[in-house]
């Protein structure tokens, strides 16, 4: 069964055009607001702009509710569909919601999606949102009892959203740069013309696919790539990197190290509906910028005319190179993460609980009384 939740006053937004005449003493107090997860009788209520969008992604979450529940609790596996709360006062009118999903198996790094008000709290004082959205935040946290972290995505440009992160303890610990291209046709560039794209690597390279085989070989390119903090928090294995990835994906080897050097990992599509592509180079391999990061590249998005390519914002020297590709930069985006620490009640120790159980046993009925070794 779903729970509702009321949040405490010092969380309630400030009075929106959805609350009724604000400072108006004959209205009375604001109903409290509510949270409580999607279900099939909110959705004909989700009309607002803000939600419209999002009304496939809230529909097949509500169709895979029943198997998510019971896949997670038979088998760690990947998330079929991400959790939806709704935040409301008058249950017919939804002032905003949030999405969010596992990010690995194991359940121990939660993904935030999507964080949306209505268009009514939208055009209300700044506070009101910010109350709304941190109520929601809060709240997807506490409802995620097996989390140790959280990951959020935020535009670089988008200072409200950052400073709700913020608020809620999210640390900003990688800067993205998003660049749109549109590649070449395969067979006008590939040592047709003079200069043209080489079809051969270097001798001590492979080009090699992310298979089950192979994905080892990632796991550590991308480890090796990722901040340390980012590193940890995310708790990625090898199994949730190929659950998160799509074919084609590409990596240069060193074959003589059997080591990755390289890889072009395709994501799935982003908010822009595009197909995107996360570009990691080994720190100690800049030599590549230049043709075998190119080959990588372009098969990587064969069968796209247009994508996303996202790279690390901080490596000034790849970005010159990326643009002489005749990529375009779309965007900036900011990877925020939290961990989430949990009070646990004192467990007794084993000794206590063995020499308890002995006095107490001496106290039933019908039991001859044993002597007990007295411990230190």
């Amino acid at each position: 069964m779903s729970t509702t939740r009321a949040v405490p006053s010092s969380s309630q937004p400030s009075a929106s055009p959805t609350s009724g005449a604000a400072g108006d003493p004959s209205v009375g107090p604001l109903p409290p607001l509510r949270i409580e997860p999607l279900q099939g009788w909110h959705l004909p209520l989700l009309q607002d702009p803000s939600f419209l969008d999002l009304q496939p992604l809230l529909q097949l979450a509500l169709l895979l509710q029943g198997p998510e529940r019971l896949l997670r609790s038979l088998v760690a596996r990947r998330a079929l569909a991400p959790d939806v709360l709704l935040a409301y006062r008058d249950p017919q009118r939804p002032l905003g919601l949030i999405v969010s999903e596992r990010l690995n198996r194991s359940g121990s790094c939660w993904q935030l999606l999507h964080l949306r008000s209505s268009e009514a709290v939208l055009a209300a004082p700044e506070t009101g949102r910010m109350a709304l959205e941190s109520a929601l935040v809060r709240e997807a946290i506490q409802r995620s009892r097996n989390a140790a972290s959280w990951i959020a995505t935020s535009s670089s440009c988008d200072d409200a959203r950052l400073a709700l992160l913020r608020q809620q303890g999210f640390q900003p610990l990688r800067h993205e740069t998003l660049w749109r291209w549109q590649p070449q046709p395969s067979g006008s560039h590939a040592g047709d013309q003079p200069g043209g794209l080489p079809q051969t690597l270097p001798a001590d390279l492979q080009l090699q696919p992310l298979t089950r085989r192979t994905a080892g070989l990632m796991w550590h390119l991308e480890q090796a790539a990722l901040p340390a903090q980012l590193r940890q928090l995310l708790d990625r294995r090898v199994e949730d990197l190929l659950d998160q990835s799509q074919g084609p994906s590409l990596m240069l080897v060193d074959a003589s190290r059997q080591t990755a050097v390289a890889g072009a990992r395709r994501l799935r599509p982003g908010s822009r509906g595009l197909p995107e592509l996360e570009l990691t180079l080994h720190p100690g391999w800049q030599h590549l910028l230049g043709a075998p990061l190119q080959l990588l590249l372009e098969r990587s998005a064969a069968g796209c005319d247009q994508l996303i390519v996202r790279s690390d914002m901080g490596d000034s020297e790849r970005s010159r190179w990326l643009q002489s590709l005749g990529m375009a930069p779309e965007g900036e985006e900011v990877v925020m993460a939290r961990s989430v620490w949990r009070r646990h009640s004192p467990q007794p120790s084993a000794a206590v609980v063995r020499r308890l159980d002995a006095v107490l046993g001496q106290l039933q009925p019908r039991q001859r009384p044993l002597p007990t070794p007295l411990g230190r």
